[in-house]
């Protein structure tokens, strides 16, 4: 990421005396995202050689080819170390390297970048990801900085200063920026309670500004579809854990991703890709971070405040933080996006009305944190809405108004009650949410289903029913023939009339609440094998009963179509030796077993089995011993993640070259003990691939 200290650490070791002892040419070029090959030539000779009293640069490819050949002869039989300072793009890294000579003795290219892609042209051993300041090492650096190495600091000064540091979220440059500014000004603990107290205070807000030309390259950087995504991502909270799936819909109601030069939507390419590769690509530019401990994507405050100042200039969207935002002079007029941050808004009439005034608005984000009191949305005005996200409030009664919104693309409410028929009349809508307030198992005989109408939704991409399932289709023409992923449902929509009637369904996942003392099995899996495009299958258990014994399975396995590429298990207790129904699927390359998926106290992998397996994860399982019937099981696997298997004792300790990571979090010592042997036998047994294995084991013991 910018800021992180890349060039910073590469200055040090560039100037650090005994590196420089060990080479006798040094040489520093700073690239950047523009440049021209020619100047960056001329930069190395004019190091290697300071005699050099001029070098004319020709034009024309005999010129460049001119500058090659010089930079290749001077650098000849040299121990040279050169550092190329943000470097943008791999094509010219490849350039570079090539010309560089490689006489054996023992030279070396030092190369700084916030591109993942360009990283990745070294030797996995020879990447150094820079990792964000902990606390203690970002308040360190704050109070060097602030007070130098001989003034003092304060008791109290302390307790504020680190949470100002914490606050800072491991940034160097936010941690030395906010440093700069607090220096200047009187060192009062009621200014640093101020400060500490309040991540929006002026403080962080005029660092922010400053380090935006240091960021800014990155967002330009952005293909065009990427920058609107990433701009969209400014419309939430701050310190916000993205929901991807939600991003993705979102995006694709835009019509972010629908752009000509974009493939995501091609039929052939993997669904997972399809919704969600370009956090992947913003990821790989650093523009975005990931939580290692939630598995979300977020973006660090820094770059927050760039996509908001970035879309308000841009008019991208409009955000509504306090009332004095409603006001004429304040800009709302004109905006296409309203982003509601605060819900209480809603209620107040001179907000209405100047929402009302807006008759351009296409989106309405309400992007509040939950808000359990119902306000009103007064849609009446925003005929051309295409998109309404309002999760984040309570609705007592279905909204009305929201039926006469026929442009909607995409509707995201929270409700409890029964869909009204006309819900139909949205014709135009892909995304459909219902989202309950305070799941509450049902009882026998009182199951909810959406309108019969909802088989005339023929646009419909997406939908999540949450605890709804589909009625049985009643006439021959009933079909949803573009639905793509449908979530939340019951065994109840896995009937055979159901699914035939989706033949493009691509991800399901299946909401199991259990009547009191359930003991007829469910038939959710029986008529799976009619989806002959699935790839992705969830079902989970969302109010297990976990019993010592192992009991009849509650969903008996069933045939799954062999394009499944992901399955999620949970809670359904079925034994070990079923595992062979699922280990057998050819395309299968993400697995996830969670609380109980399988029960039983010995797993034993057999050989041919999972053979494009590459994440495996479990979760609060009851296995205690877990073996591999010899070394070719699991032979592609990449990572394996163990979580809370308190009776785990033993793991295998022959998995393939491929294993990249391994994290174990919370489980016996033993499994742990298990953990640490197989990485050290495969560091021994794989150095040669110049990889090492990562483990991270996460432990309260």
């Amino acid at each position: 990421m910018a800021g992180i200290g890349k060039t910073t650490l590469a200055k040090k070791l560039f100037q650090d005396p005994f590196i420089v002892s060990c080479y006798s040419k040094l040489v520093f070029v700073t690239i950047g995202p523009k440049y021209r090959l020619a100047d960056i030539l001329v930069d190395i000779l004019t190091q290697v050689n300071p005699d050099i009293d001029e070098i004319m640069l020709m034009k024309g490819e005999k010129g460049l080819a001119g500058l090659k050949r010089m930079v290749q002869e001077s650098l000849k039989y040299l121990r040279y170390l050169i550092v190329l300072d943000d470097v943008w793009e791999i094509d010219l890294c490849f350039v570079l390297l090539e010309l560089f000579p490689d006489d054996k003795n023992r030279s070396r290219v030092l190369v700084t970048t916030r591109m993942q892609e360009v990283a990745d042209c070294a030797k996995p051993l020879n990447i150094c990801n820079i990792p964000f300041l902990d606390k203690k090492e970002s308040w360190d650096l704050l109070r060097e900085k602030v007070f130098g190495e001989e003034e003092p600091c304060s008791y109290r000064l302390e307790k504020a200063g680190k949470k100002i540091a914490e606050n800072c979220e491991g940034l160097p440059l936010t941690i030395i920026t906010v440093a700069n500014i607090l220096s200047k000004v009187d060192k009062t603990i009621e200014y640093w309670n101020e400060v500490a107290d309040d991540k929006r205070n002026s403080v962080y807000k005029d660092a922010y500004e400053q380090m935006s030309k240091v960021l800014y390259p990155s967002y330009d950087y952005l293909d065009q579809h990427l920058k609107a995504c990433f701009l969209y991502i400014g419309a939430f909270p701050q310190i916000f854990l993205l929901d991807v799936s939600q991003l993705a819909n979102l995006s694709s109601a835009e019509g972010f991703l629908n752009s000509e030069s974009v493939h995501y939507y091609e039929e052939t390419m993997d669904y997972a890709y399809d919704s969600y590769g370009y956090f992947d690509d913003l990821y790989a530019t650093n523009v975005i971070m990931f939580d290692n401990e939630t598995f979300d994507f977020y973006l660090h405050s820094s770059f927050w405040y760039l996509c908001n100042k970035e879309a308000a200039r841009t008019k991208f969207f409009y955000a509504l933080n306090c009332h004095g935002d409603t006001l004429p002079e304040e800009g709302i007029e004109s905006q296409r996006r309203l982003c509601i941050r605060n819900n209480v808004l809603l209620a107040i009439k001179d907000v209405h009305n100047s929402i009302a005034s807006d008759s351009k608005v296409r989106s309405l984000l309400c992007t509040d944190y939950f808000h359990k009191y119902p306000v009103p949305l007064f849609l009446e005005h925003l005929r051309l809405l295409r998109v309404l996200d309002a999760r984040s409030i309570r609705f007592y009664e279905f909204p009305m108004e929201v039926l006469k919104l026929v442009q909607l693309r995409y509707l995201a409410l929270l409700y409890n009650g029964n869909l009204p028929s006309s819900i139909s009349k949205l014709w135009n809508l892909q995304n459909l949410i219902v989202v309950r307030h305070l799941r509450i198992v049902k009882s026998v005989g009182n199951l909810l289903y959406l309108p019969i109408e909802i088989w005339n939704m023929n646009e419909l991409k997406y939908l999540y029913t949450c605890g709804r399932d589909l009625p049985h289709p009643c006439c021959e023409g009933s079909l949803l023939p573009n639905l793509l992923k449908l979530s939340g449902v019951g065994p109840q929509s896995c009937a055979k009339s159901v699914l035939e009637k989706i033949p493009k369904l691509k991800a399901l996942s299946i909401d199991i609440e259990l009547a009191p003392d359930a003991t007829e099995p469910l038939t959710c899996f029986d008529h799976i094998s009619h989806l002959h495009q699935l790839q992705e299958l969830g079902c989970y258990i969302m109010n297990p009963t976990l019993k010592t014994e192992v009991v009849t399975p509650l969903a008996p396995l069933s045939d799954f179509p062999s394009s499944l590429t992901k399955l999620t298990l949970n809670g359904l207790g079925y034994q070990w030796e079923e595992m062979r129904k699922i280990s057998s699927l050819p395309n299968l390359t993400r697995l996830y077993l969670e609380c109980y998926a399988f029960r039983g106290p010995k797993w034993e992998v057999r050989d041919n089995e999972f053979q494009s397996l590459l994440h495996l994860e479990f979760e609060d399982i009851d296995l205690e011993q877990w073996t591999f019937e010899n070394c070719l099981c699991l032979p592609v696997i990449e990572s394996l993640r163990i979580a809370h298997c308190y009776k785990l004792k033993e793991i295998p300790l022959t998995f393939g070259k491929s294993l990249v990571r391994i994290q174990v979090v919370e489980c016996n010592p033993m499994a742990v003990k298990c953990a640490i042997k197989l990485k050290e036998e495969w560091d021994d047994k794989y150095a040669n691939r110049e990889r090492l294995l990562q483990l991270d084991v996460r432990s309260s013991l």
